[in-house]
């Protein structure tokens, strides 16, 4: 396996609030993004990270592309579609606490699995494969099971699969549907990285060791639970505990909060950390990056 992780999903245009009234600042974003480039920010240059996506042909996309270029992340695997466009997305902020309005009805990405060859070629020898709930819920039916597949025989050729679920029903046709699809996602994957809050509200977990029983029940190899800066749980075949007294602060603006968590845990484990020790590595990046406005946030990855 080559030094290799490849991140898939959807980038978009963000607009974000600049912290002066009125003003706005443009950037570009997205969950498995978010991850790709917090990784890239926290391991050496010998790892590549690359990502996986597709794009239109305009200036916003090409945006997207000096941007990942210019970021150290590898743009080999983004394509370009001739009749749509990148998506855009703005967070609004109340409390420290963000939500987002979206654009992206005609997104490019969505069509990001339509031909399995692409696919098979970008996850090839790749170690790592990481991939989110989001990036399967704007795919179709058919995209979601071509992305499940390759996935699938990477990870029998040795890859190792990290899935988010990162529930978001809004993008589902339904409840059940996104249920049976996440769930047959975390069943070929290595490892799990939910967030709690979620999982209680769509799944109806009691607790966070129902979200890891019941994902090891599906199939899951390893499962860590977050929960917003509370005590974190994790289970599985490389063990089980809890991990408790976290520092806590009060947010800024929590978008990328998961994803800039999961980077700072890869990472870590990567480097040789027990997961505790990624836990922790993870949650002093994550709490960085709430402090400011924006899913990329410099400040939180400055050395």
């Amino acid at each position: 396996m080559s030094k290799t992780i490849l991140s898939i999903g959807e980038a978009m245009v963000e607009l974000s609030p600049s912290g002066q009234d009125g003003l706005w600042r443009l950037g570009i974003a997205g969950d498995t993004l978010n991850t790709a480039w917090y990784l890239r920010h926290q391991l050496s240059s010998d790892w590549r990270i690359a990502y996986c996506s597709r794009i239109g042909m305009g200036q916003f996309s090409q945006q997207m592309v000096d941007f990942l270029t210019g970021e150290g992340i590898d743009a080999t695997h983004v394509s370009r579609d001739p009749q749509r466009e990148i998506a855009l997305y703005a967070i609004s902020l109340k409390d420290g606490e963000r939500s987002f309005s979206y654009w992206r009805d005609t997104s490019a990405a969505k069509r990001l699995a339509d031909d399995p060859t692409v696919l098979a070629s970008a996850l090839q020898g790749t170690a790592i494969a990481y991939f989110s709930g989001i990036t399967l819920a704007i795919l179709p039916d058919a995209g979601r099971k071509v992305l499940i597949q390759a996935l699938s025989a990477a990870r029998a050729a040795g890859t190792q699969v990290v899935f988010d679920p990162n529930l978001r029903p809004r993008l589902w046709p339904d409840l059940p549907v996104m249920r049976n699809e996440i769930e047959a996602a975390a069943a070929i994957a290595d490892l799990v990285l939910p967030s709690f809050d979620d999982e209680h509200s769509f799944f109806g977990d009691g607790d966070p060791q129902a979200t890891i029983a019941r994902y090891l029940s599906r199939g899951a190899g390893q499962v860590v639970v977050k929960a917003g800066g509370a005590a974190i749980y994790y289970g599985g075949r490389e063990g089980a505990g809890l991990i408790k007294d976290l520092p806590r602060e009060t947010p800024v603006d929590t978008t990328a909060a998961g994803d800039s968590f999961n980077a700072g845990y890869l990472a870590a484990r990567i480097g040789g950390a027990d997961i505790p020790a990624a836990i922790h590595a993870a949650h002093d990046l994550s709490r960085k990056v709430i402090l400011n406005h924006g899913a990329l946030v410099r400040e939180a990855v400055a050395r």
